[in-house]
């Protein structure tokens, strides 16, 4: 990870980045439950609409709230601009949609999140936005597949569920040679784990649905990165309306407060699982980007802080033998969400990544046996025991 220690370390940025918006002076920012806002006079109404001074209009164009929440995940990023979004799919639609035309194509790492998936082979193309996905470190394929209609790369790395990793660097400079904006989808590492704008890319988006919640209490999404990028995204949201409510970007900003705390626990617990299960017959696979049986275990050192929370399981038998896990699990939860206080176990091919064919699935190391394990914030040994005895014979 790059050295910035001329700045505030991130947990100081974290906590202490927000405005005093408000003459009462509140500690802890105040939540801006209103839809509207007053303006000062005919003139100042015009000027704000007119874009000519900087204030609050609408809510769904901008609040107090999300301006905040939004100020403090730039810095954490270190993003030029950014936007909040009603949840992590909007925020990767409203990109989509706001950079790309008719006509364009985009390279795409294979193994993307179902949704994800769903918009590049199912929606976008009723537009004529065309697709090519490519394995993330087939260095080849990605510079082979340009064409002079390419506007965008976009990736997950690590993949979802397959913890697949893209070296970063060396793809922000191909795009970068290319005139072509590369896109990154961070919401597996979050800010505190990986940096994808200081490595190269252009734009970050998030679910912060997942860890930047931290507690499976809200919905929200974020684009984060280049000035000229962020623009668009504005003008588009600002017009169709992704827009994320007060509430929930004022319980984002107080999440990203403890970020890098949670992060620890999560990273902590999910390699000691890996660890523990790489060694257990049940288990025919881990994937972890901290093992150093992962493939690209070195890239993983290199780009990132920790290998996050995060752990794919093969367990042996295939289909019957995942189902019957998932049905056994006593404390983990059983769930679609991932990033919670909680320990939650997936079933990948039947579920998030259902859509996809048997082969798309093939393709990207979704099997019938993969489990999803996303380590929460419990103690250790409980979480282990939890996963032995759903594994027993």
């Amino acid at each position: 990870m790059p050295d910035h220690s001329d700045a505030p370390g991130f947990d100081t940025l974290a906590i202490r980045t927000q405005a005093d918006i408000s003459p009462a002076r509140e500690h802890s920012v105040p939540l801006y439950l209103t839809s509207s806002f007053r303006f000062d006079d005919a003139e100042h109404a015009r000027a704000l609409f007119a874009e000519e001074v900087s204030g609050n209009i609408y809510s769904r164009y901008a609040n107090p709230n999300t301006d905040e929440f939004v100020r403090k995940l730039c810095l954490l990023e270190g993003g030029e601009d950014g936007i909040a979004t009603a949840s992590g799919m909007s925020a990767v639609f409203t990109l989509l949609a706001a950079r790309l035309s008719q006509g364009d194509h985009v390279v795409a790492s294979r193994a993307l999140f179902g949704s994800t998936h769903q918009l590049f082979t199912r929606v976008l193309p009723k537009w004529g936005i065309s697709c090519d996905y490519v394995d993330a470190s087939d260095t080849e394929a990605w510079a082979a597949r340009i064409t002079p209609r390419t506007r965008m790369f976009f990736v997950e790395t690590p993949s979802n569920p397959g913890l697949e990793l893209i070296d970063l660097a060396w793809l922000g400079a191909l795009a970068r040679q290319h005139g072509i904006t590369l896109a990154v989808d961070n919401c597996f590492a979050t800010p505190y784990l990986q940096q994808p704008l200081r490595l190269g890319a252009h734009v970050v988006v998030h679910s912060a649905t997942k860890y930047i919640d931290g507690q499976g209490r809200v919905l929200g999404g974020a684009i984060v990165g280049d000035r000229d990028v962020l623009a668009d995204c504005r003008f588009f949201a600002r017009h169709t309306g992704p827009a994320m409510s007060a509430f929930n970007a004022w319980l984002l900003s107080k999440s990203l407060e403890t970020l890098a705390v949670r992060m620890d626990r999560h990273c902590a617990n999910a390699l000691s699982i890996a660890q523990h299960f790489e060694r257990h017959p049940a288990v025919s696979a881990v994937r972890y980007p901290f093992l150093p049986s992962h493939p690209q275990y070195e890239l993983a050192r290199r780009q990132m802080r920790q290998g996050g929370g995060i752990v794919a399981l093969e367990v042996h038998g295939g289909l019957a033998a995942g189902r019957r896990f998932l049905d056994r699990v006593r404390l983990v939860s059983h769930s679609a969400n991932l990033g919670d206080t909680r320990t939650i176990v997936t079933h990948p091919a039947s579920t998030t990544h259902s859509k996809l064919t048997a082969a798309e699935r093939g393709a990207v190391g979704i099997t019938d046996g993969l489990i999803r394990v996303s380590a929460g914030l419990e103690s250790l040994g409980d979480i282990v025991a939890d996963l032995e005895q759903a594994l027993a014979d």
